[in-house]
């Protein structure tokens, strides 16, 4: 709301707005877009790449087994096939056989296949590594071989997990290095029946390599599961990726062989990639902290952001500039007619050139001039109506107090107390002098706490029995000015309002303190009957907002406490005046402000 008003109030503000609107979101569509596109290339294009890298490690894998399974051609070799049938061999033969290992390792250079077996049902075998052997185990106790003697069309790819020296009937093993088995079945030329295993043994180190050095992003790792989902090449990495690894294997795993998505966990999401191998079944997994994957798509959108920032910055900028030279003279008349409005009228434009704003300017002045000289006058006739309606509030003076007090001056002659006569008589005669004050709307506090004192004397003598004084002002205060009859009203209001009403004796405080620096506060307090809560309300509510009815029903005391605080206001202002206080049955406290050193 307050950016509209801004706008709403400013020409220079309002063409800002529509140069921002016509350039700035043309190019935040078009960083929104380029971002959207490059996040979008970028990320499939990171995802590929680690799709890519799974896709590599499962082709070596296939490319290793298809190569060396072409070493199951040798159970077709009529001299193996003897051996493994006969039950006796010669040197020879089995030096045949060996040669034919090593002419198959010649002609493929199969560098990384450790050693070829070849073991028939009752445990005859030959190798490269053992030469001619017979196994204390039977075969077929194997459950690998026993699997080959019910489907002889298999191939099994054993893993190093599943390759312990308990299964091994050749009596092999390879506790320095790890080692995948080809294990197949040989069979009888003519019947097909099974007479034997041949059995493969490879190097896994390149798999490892793989696993241990090829990464996803920065942190990233493959691993490797077998057919069943169990974990058979695993890198070194942290106890929480152990168990995403440990736990029942994605879902989305089983339903593709090749894809990727995005697994959310109670840490970061994490960015999956899998393939399978074709010759084994096995699966390729990659696993990484999405937010590396797509790192690089979020640099391209800070590279956008910042670029349509700086854009956006520079346009308004360049419209800045361009804009202050049309709207200076503008702004700058604009700024004097705000001085004007707030009462400087010594606010004056220099119009610079002869254009439209120029000639606005000068009629400016023209009407600032016109506007001082009436505001001039202005003031001169309300001073001259001020000092008349202060003097008529000041004449209205209730002159029941003078009757009264002439009676009672008659009364007490009439009974032959002179003494009390003159005593009355001369109060009377200064509380007069004091009240005509030459004139002047001003005395000094002391002035009219002398004032007050002969009107408590008066009222004193007129009402013995009830009423008692005291005056309890700090002398330094004694020297500050207050306007003529500012006390006295508030005194009358105190006894006829509240004493006169009471049963028992009266007592009238005047007190005064200094408020800060500032001001001086004056109290009237009386332990008369005080004032009912609605009717104090109804008293507060009339003095803020008087009305000519309020007036005269204020004023029943004396001039009353509307008169004082109107003419404290119409000097002094809104913060000044008189504030009334009063609890029922307790009496009441009235409070006249003013200011320091505030004189006529």
């Amino acid at each position: 709301m307050r950016m509209i008003r801004w706008i709403s109030s400013s020409l220079r503000a309002k063409l800002l707005a529509l140069f921002i609107v016509l350039t700035t979101i043309p190019l935040i569509a078009v960083g929104l877009v380029s971002y959207q596109k490059s996040y979008d290339s970028i990320s499939s294009h990171s995802k590929a790449s680690s799709m890519l890298q799974a896709d590599m490690l499962g082709r070596n894998i296939d490319n290793l087994f298809e190569n060396t399974e072409r070493l199951l051609e040798l159970s077709k070799n009529p001299q193996v096939i003897h051996f493994l049938f006969s039950q006796s061999e010669t040197y020879q033969e089995a030096k045949e056989i060996l040669q034919t290992f090593a002419l198959y390792r010649d002609t493929y250079k199969y560098e990384n296949v450790i050693n070829i077996s070849f073991i028939n049902l009752y445990g005859k075998g030959i190798s490269e590594r053992k030469g001619v052997f017979q196994s204390n185990i039977n075969p077929l106790r194997n459950p690998h071989f026993k699997s080959l003697a019910q489907n002889p069309d298999l191939v099994l790819k054993i893993p190093p997990a599943m390759t312990s020296a308990y299964d091994r009937v050749d009596g092999f093993t390879y506790p320095d290095q790890g080692v995948i088995s080809i294990l197949a079945a040989v069979k009888q030329r003519i019947t097909h029946e099974v007479i034997g295993f041949i059995i493969v043994d490879l190097d896994d180190s390149f798999i490892k390599e793989f696993c241990g050095k090829v990464t996803i992003g920065k942190t990233g790792f493959f691993y490797i599961l077998d057919q069943n989902d169990n974990p058979i090449y695993v890198p070194s990495i942290s106890e929480q990726d152990l168990l995403l690894i440990d736990r029942p294997m994605f879902p989305a795993l089983e339903h593709t062989s090749r894809d990727s998505f995005v697994l959310n966990t109670k840490g970061p999401p994490r960015f999956i990639v899998h393939t399978s191998s074709l010759s084994t079944g096995w699966k390729i997994v990659g696993m990484a902290p999405l937010q590396e994957i797509v790192a690089e798509a979020n640099r391209i959108r800070q590279l956008i952001i910042v670029s349509v920032v700086l854009s956006i910055v520079f346009a308004i900028t360049l419209h800045f500039f361009l804009t202050r030279r049309l709207t200076q003279p503008i702004q700058l008349l604009q700024h004097k007619m705000r001085l004007t409005a707030s009462g400087y009228l010594e606010a004056k434009v220099k119009p610079g050139g002869t254009d439209e704003i120029a000639d606005l300017g000068q009629s400016f002045n023209i009407m600032v001039e016109k506007i001082k000289d009436l505001l001039e006058q202005s003031i001169r006739e309300q001073q001259l109506l001020q000092k008349a309606e202060l003097r008529t509030l000041q004449a209205q003076i209730n002159p029941h107090f003078l009757y009264n007090t002439l009676d009672s001056i008659v009364w007490m002659a009439e009974a032959g107390k002179n003494d009390s006569v003159i005593q009355l008589v001369k109060a009377l005669s200064q509380f007069f002098r004091l009240s005509l004050n030459k004139g002047r709307d001003w005395v000094l506090i002391r002035t009219e706490l002398a004032h007050a004192h002969s009107y408590l004397i008066i009222q004193q003598m007129r009402y013995r029995d009830i009423l008692e004084y005291q005056i309890n002002v700090e002398p330094e205060l004694h020297e500050y000015p207050i306007l003529n009859m500012t006390l006295q009203p508030l005194i009358e209001n105190a006894i006829y309002h509240g004493i006169k009403n009471k049963r028992g004796k009266g007592l009238i405080t005047i007190s005064g303190y200094a408020e800060g620096n500032a001001s001086v506060v004056l109290t009237v307090t009386d332990n008369g009957i005080g004032i009912t809560a609605d009717r104090l309300e109804l008293l507060r509510s009339q003095l803020e907002h008087p009305t000519q009815a309020e007036e005269a029903e204020l004023e029943e005391g004396g001039f009353g406490l509307l008169n004082v605080h109107q003419r404290l206001r119409l000097y002094f202002g809104k913060e000044y005046g008189v504030r009334l206080e009063s609890t029922e049955g307790k009496g009441t406290e009235i409070s006249v402000r003013i200011p320091k050193n505030k004189g006529d």
